[in-house]
């Protein structure tokens, strides 16, 4: 192992959902967020919305975190990340590794994402973690075969000012743009000492969008958004049926990307 690679975590993310019998499914713990009026959920759960939402003028309450790129992590050199064990069976090795108490927060979200990476994919679907460019390059070109790909992101625009707000209301600023394309990987940050990404795929059955977002405080948002039109194998626990309402295969679900997520397509 390299002992001098630099490793801390990512003050951006959070776990979301502990409860342990939700662990068969990634989708429970993803930051994505919805559109529903404030409550009593978490507000980082504000992303979801309803297909049906897709248009100039809606408008919706939406959760964008803003991360200090000072503190994120960065991924690894193949070579680096390759060299450090992943699996929950080394979990004991890495946390004396790194002087973490084994009941710390620290360790719980390592536990976590060793866990989720360690997941049977549903039906249909592809699933890996990457831990350094290259793997996430190659094992999604395994999964949308050896193309030239396209990384989409959100970007987040007028924050040098103090009045970001990471919950606020948006508004869509013009029409929805369809990316016409079907087949795509999404890779979502995970909490762990240096990047990690949870990255799964599902052929055919999702909708990509880029949406212009005004935000009430001023910020200006490029948004990428993602559809699932086959929800029918989904866990019923799912947190975007807690937040929209609905069961595994009533309606497509739909969310936005947060800023340090990558969605990879086919470059045209």
């Amino acid at each position: 192992m390299h002992t001098h690679t630099k490793l801390k975590f990512c003050s951006c993310r959070e776990i979301i959902d502990k409860n342990p019998k939700n662990d068969r499914n990634e989708e429970n713990r993803i930051k994505v967020y919805g559109t529903n009026e404030v409550d009593d959920l978490d507000p980082a759960l504000r992303v979801f919305f309803d297909v049906n939402d897709l248009y100039k003028g809606k408008n919706m309450w939406i959760y964008f975190a803003i991360n200090d790129p000072s503190t994120t992590p960065r991924l690894l050199a193949r070579e680096q990340a390759d060299s450090i064990p992943f699996s929950s069976s080394n979990l004991p090795y890495l946390l004396e590794f790194l002087s973490l108490a084994g009941d710390s927060p620290q360790a719980k979200a390592m536990e976590m994402t060793l866990k989720q990476c360690e997941l049977e994919p549903t039906a249909g679907e592809v699933r890996f973690c990457a831990t350094s460019l290259e793997s996430m390059l190659d094992s999604t070109r395994r999964i949308l075969g050896e193309i030239k790909l396209k990384a989409l992101t959100t970007k987040i625009h007028d924050l040098l000012g103090s009045n970001h707000t990471a919950l606020q209301r948006y508004t869509f600023l013009k029409e929805p743009l369809e990316l016409h394309v079907h087949d795509m990987v999404a890779c979502h940050t995970m909490a762990y000492p240096y990047a990690v990404y949870y990255c799964h795929g599902q052929k055919g059955s999702n909708r990509a969008f880029e949406i212009s977002l005004g935000g009430e405080n001023g910020d200006r948002v490029d948004a990428i958004a993602v559809c699932h039109m086959n929800t029918s194998m989904w866990d019923p626990d799912h947190v975007a049926f807690r937040v929209l309402g609905g069961h595994p295969g009533s309606s497509p679900v739909c969310h936005f990307l947060p800023a340090d997520n990558i969605a990879w397509i086919p470059s045209s």
